[in-house]
């Protein structure tokens, strides 16, 4: 044996044998612990600030909309009505129909893409102020505080033995929530069918099986979400919460506690030079974590579970004053921001970067397609379907009959008559008739449609046997308010052998 391969063994031997990792797996009471921190409920405090109103205005400015729009009236109707059983929604001077259904498709692709540029400029900004998830706890919080008090108030009532006054806050906070709930839902199915019908037929019990599913059942959820689950849909259910981080960049405003300048943290008198002593400007009250309603602690860093409402900013805020240091310790900013120091008007010129450009050039695309598209879009609509049992067929006289069924859509708020007409090759002297055999006139309702048979016959003469011909149906009209109407649909025309 050669001294390499001396050499080459004692290396071997001191290498120690390969081992697998040992797997330390926590105590049972570390698990009953962290299951405990999981399951406990949150006490949010109550917190007054800049984003605080901002909150209230929020929910004030959803929900004025949400109760009120069912109730509003325009030219006799409902103004918001999405008529389900007629296939017609109403929203206030316009109608949507069935073929109109790309409509809601273009009104989703904006909100899609409305939903992806607030994300990618601050983050889960929806979440914090106009998801209905948000503005329905904050109410339900709201009624809560009214009833049995701020946070301390409430952890020693549900920390005490049940007594006299405990039963009568607790039935009077769940009695305001069902109460909320159901009126919640009652005003749901009052965007289905017209409101103020409702009202009697809920007292007289004339709602339909349906219309009692939906009204318990959305008022059930929203009693459910709102009142029980609370941060619980917002940590384990919303689907949101867990793709935003993909939209998220270092450039995007979100909620950050700023470690630099805040650690270490630790207690400390007003008066004492804590820099002297080595500390941060952050105190340690935990107030951030009392405040925010989803029981997160900001200064960890951010967390899927930070629905970016701004508690703790306007908590911090208010602790920073009354110790005299600077505000902003938790403040909205990009992390990129945080971490170089900019200013705020430093971390706003990054916010425009590549992305948010491409998402706002097709929110305007899609928008304004969708503005030109309603302003141009005709008030008068026709569909014409041909008899399939019956082709063509020769009729005393010498002429030749087609039979179809031809629909009128009126989208005026007027009742129209309508003249129908056919043109075409070898169509200059065709006749038509509607429903009554004699004219070639329809009466449409306003905001109606109306199916009725219509007849065509040509001359012999004019068509060659066994040979289809291309026709336009046309139906013309003139409106007091909109001019001259009309419109068309093609189909053909056949003669028999």
């Amino acid at each position: 044996m050669n001294t390499e391969d001396k050499n080459t063994d004692k290396q071997a031997e001191q290498i120690p044998e390969w081992q697998p990792a040992e797997i330390v797996r926590p105590t049972e009471e570390e698990s009953e612990r962290v299951l405990r921190e999981m399951s406990a409920k949150i006490y949010a405090r109550s917190v007054k600030g800049k984003f605080a109103n901002w909150r209230i205005y929020l929910v004030l400015f959803t929900q004025i909309i949400y109760y009120l729009l069912p109730w509003l009236q325009w030219n006799d109707r409902q103004a918001f009505l999405l008529d389900l059983g007629a296939r017609k929604f109403y929203i206030f001077g316009l109608v949507l129909w069935p073929q109109d259904i790309f409509y809601l498709a273009i009104i989703l692709i904006v909100s899609a893409y409305g939903l992806f540029l607030f994300t990618a400029l601050a983050g889960r900004l929806f979440c914090g102020y106009a998801c209905p998830q948000t503005v329905y706890t904050e109410i339900f919080m709201w009624i809560e505080r009214m009833v049995e008090g701020d946070r301390v108030q409430r952890i020693r009532l549900d920390e005490s033995p049940w007594s006299a006054k405990k039963i009568r806050l607790k039935f009077t906070k769940q009695f305001l929530w069902i109460v909320l709930a159901l009126w919640t839902g009652f005003t749901f199915i009052g965007y289905f069918a017209p409101i103020r019908e409702l009202i009697g037929q809920v007292f007289q019990g004339d709602l339909s099986i349906a219309q009692w599913f939906w009204m318990f059942f959305y008022g059930f959820m929203t009693y459910l979400m709102a009142g029980v689950l609370r941060e619980n849909v917002c940590k384990y259910m919303c689907p949101y919460a867990r793709f935003q981080s993909v939209m998220v960049d270092q450039d995007t405003f979100v909620v950050t506690y700023d470690k630099i300048r805040g650690e270490p943290r630790g207690k400390r008198s007003k008066k004492a030079d804590y820099k002297a002593e080595g500390l941060g400007d952050c105190i340690d009250c935990t107030i951030c974590v009392q405040v925010c309603p989803t029981g997160i602690d900001i200064r960890n860093g951010l967390q899927y579970m930070c629905i970016g409402c701004g508690a703790c900013i306007d908590a911090c805020d208010d602790v920073m004053d009354k110790m005299n240091y600077p505000r902003g310790l938790i403040r909205y900013t990009s992390e990129y921001g945080m971490l170089n120091g900019l200013s705020n008007e430093q971390v706003r010129k990054r916010l425009f970067r590549p992305r948010v450009f491409v998402y706002i050039a097709l929110l305007c695309i899609f928008i304004i397609g969708l503005v030109t598209s309603l302003s141009l879009r005709s008030t008068l609509d026709i569909d014409v379907v041909r008899d399939r049992g019956l082709l063509g067929r020769e009729i005393p006289g010498g002429l030749i009959e087609n039979v179809y069924r031809v629909q009128v859509i009126n989208m005026t708020e007027n009742a129209e008559t309508f003249e129908i007409s056919a043109t075409g090759d070898n169509m200059q002297n065709a006749q038509v008739y509607t429903n009554d055999g004699i004219s070639n006139t329809i009466h449409v309702e306003p905001f109606a449609n109306q199916w009725v048979p219509m007849v065509i016959r040509v001359p012999m003469d004019d068509v060659k046997p066994g040979e289809s011909y291309k026709i336009d149906v046309w139906a013309k009209g003139q409106s007091k308010d909109h001019g001259a109407l009309e419109a068309s649909e093609s189909n053909s025309f056949y003669a028999p052998k």
